[in-house]
């Protein structure tokens, strides 16, 4: 591990320290760490091939799907295996483009999670209070064009926080980040100059996607809910909001980890910093690996087929 100075710096790299204050423990660590991240893979590499090979799974909520699975990857690739290295080897050593570049990638493809799933709030609310129209309405290219606004909106958005660091704060009071990825917080509390820019626009942007996003998703199932309600049996009222289950789930699973998390790190001053970490380090792994199993369980389609796929298996052998 190389020597830190106090006194203000430009740095060429970072060192993260992984979970701080559990550092006797980091071998025991990697064990569910390690095995989360290989359940995420897993899944969500299955959930892609799935709704590949299976045409009747070529609509848009399955086409969502699959940009969440993506989205799920990209989010736990950028933190784990450099965790685990830090578990493993103590390899907590990294670059400073490739710090700030592991930032852009974490928040940005946060941001564009929730963008999708207001995507799939509004494919939920056409097929439900407008059917007939949905094939007309959600069509592929529209499903394509609603995936890369939420790309777009996240580069948007996310895109200055790196820059504005790399050109407004140079200087940095020491090059140990205690944490286990770099985090946009952890990384401008280090820094020597004026971070108030930086601080206004980070919440500015967690406001706009964390609190607007689920304002409008909700917005969306409120109208849901207004349409289910005129239906004339029970039974066709719980089957109707049965098709937005999946949906509920995966954004409960999203949002309230990352506001929980959010919360603790601003205002919970009294929580020891392993709680921080590893509360940061469950939001990204948790979503990966539960929403998977929830349209797995939850899907017939991706359920029979999956069950189909094991019974081939069992038959193989």
């Amino acid at each position: 591990m190389p020597s830190f100075h106090d006194a203000c710096s430009v740095p060429s790299s970072f060192w993260l320290t992984g979970i701080p204050g559990l550092e006797s423990l980091h071998i025991w660590l990697s064990i569910p760490f390690g095995s989360m991240y290989l359940v995420a893979v897993v899944g969500n590499i299955s959930i892609l091939a799935m709704v590949r090979v299976e045409r009747s799974l070529h609509q848009p909520m399955y086409f969502f799907l699959c940009m969440l699975a993506v989205i799920d990857l990209v989010l736990s690739t950028s933190t784990i295996p450099k965790l685990l290295a830090i578990f493993w080897f103590g390899a907590g050593g990294i670059s400073l483009d490739a710090c700030l570049c592991q930032m852009f990638l974490i928040h940005c493809f946060a941001t564009v999670e929730s963008g999708i799933f207001l995507a799939m709030a509004f494919d939920r609310y056409v097929a439900i209070c407008n059917p007939l129209r949905h094939s007309m309405v959600l069509t592929q290219a529209v499903v394509g064009r609603l995936g890369l606004a939420a790309l777009l909106r996240g580069v948007l958005y996310i895109g200055p926080l790196p820059i504005m660091i790399r050109l407004r704060l140079p200087f940095y009071k020491t090059q140990v980040i205690s944490h286990s990825y770099c985090e946009h917080m952890a990384v401008v509390a280090l820094t020597c100059g004026d971070s108030r820019v930086n601080n206004v626009y980070g919440l500015s942007i967690g406001f706009l996607v964390l609190i607007l996003d689920s304002v409008a998703i909700a917005a969306s199932y409120v109208m849901i809910f207004r349409a289910v309600m005129g239906l004339a049996t029970p039974e066709a009222r719980l089957k109707t909001l049965g098709t937005c289950g999946s949906h509920t789930c995966a954004i409960l699973i999203f949002y309230i980890p990352i506001a929980v998390s959010s919360l603790i790190h601003r205002f919970g001053h009294r929580v020891p910093p392993p709680i921080h970490t590893l509360l940061a380090n469950f939001y990204l792994l948790i979503p990966p690996i539960l929403n998977p199993v929830v349209y797995a369980v939850r899907t017939k389609q991706i359920r029979d087929r999956l069950l189909q796929i094991l019974k081939t298996g069992i038959k193989i052998r």
